[in-house]
């Protein structure tokens, strides 16, 4: 069914879980309802602040734009706008925008009659963004252990946590993310290799279907998981990565404040090396 003949069976009214009909409208194309409001609203509000940021700043440098959390002395308190409160205030403007944008996309999928895989998977993402910036500061009792809003400020930030637990890639949490992450590369890039070659034969050759893509993975690797399979599968290994990079930060510092290779202590004390 061609898009345009779609766009009558998708606009209609119902699926909102706020504002009923009052919000249910289309900007050209796009639907936007209360929560495309909210995150229009949350997103310009956080872009003027970082903009704002970086005016009171030293330097206009893309690269060197640094918006810091408030000093670890404010604890969990409201600091000074130019103290951290900035930083305080991009914050909760970032997560009105992506809570936002996650519930308009419960809506549209609500409106199509379709699962809510779509906000569930983008969850997880806000999850992890949410870990570093409210619930690890919240555990170890600062807003200061937040990331710093700019580019090179926050890969130094992710430098220098590193190291305050030595060999970061000891951490078991960190070795499950990096692995999901690699995973999710090869079995996504094996799929999308799978589904070009099939639709894309030689010059003069038909199109190949779904038999062939099984019939070649059970050939080259023994088993084929299916065509409804690979997805489940590239989705359950995308989470997992950002799930565990979430878990990984959270239980450095909070739950582990020695060098993580000390960690595995417990392996080398096994009776079985002794």
């Amino acid at each position: 069914m061609a898009m345009l003949n779609f766009e009558e069976k998708y606009r209609v009214r119902g699926g909102t879980l706020i504002g009923g009909s009052l919000f249910d409208f289309w900007f050209g194309p796009f639907y936007v309802g209360f929560f495309g409001v909210t995150a229009l609203f949350f997103t310009i509000l956080g872009t003027l602040l970082i903009v704002w940021g970086a005016a009171i700043g030293p330097t206009w440098n893309v690269w060197r734009i640094n918006i810091a959390p408030p000093d670890l002395s404010y604890g969990l308190a409201l600091a000074p706008m130019r103290e951290g409160g900035l930083w305080q205030i991009i914050t909760i403007c970032a997560i009105g925008a992506f809570c936002s944008w996650a519930l308009r996309q419960v809506e549209i999928a609500r409106k199509l009659g379709m699962g809510l895989h779509v906000p569930f998977a983008y969850s997880v993402a806000i999850f992890a963004y949410v870990a570093l910036v409210v619930i690890r500061p919240l555990l170890l009792g600062a807003w200061g252990w937040g990331f710093p809003y700019g580019i090179l400020s926050h890969l130094d930030w992710v430098s220098n946590t590193g190291y305050q637990y030595l060999h970061f890639h000891y951490n078991p949490a960190h070795m499950l993310a990096v692995t999901f992450f690699f995973t999710t590369t090869l079995a996504l890039s094996m799929h999308a290799g799978l589904v070009l070659s099939a639709a894309n034969p030689p010059k003069g050759e038909l199109v190949k279907s779904g038999e062939h893509e099984n019939t070649f993975f059970r050939d080259a690797i023994g088993y084929s998981i299916g065509t409804i399979g690979i997805h489940r599968l590239g989705l359950f290994l995308a989470l997992s990565a950002g799930f565990w990079s979430a878990v990984c930060i959270i239980i450095s510092g909070p739950f582990w404040t020695r060098g993580w290779p000390e960690w595995w202590g417990w392996w080398l004390n096994l009776p079985i090396w002794s």
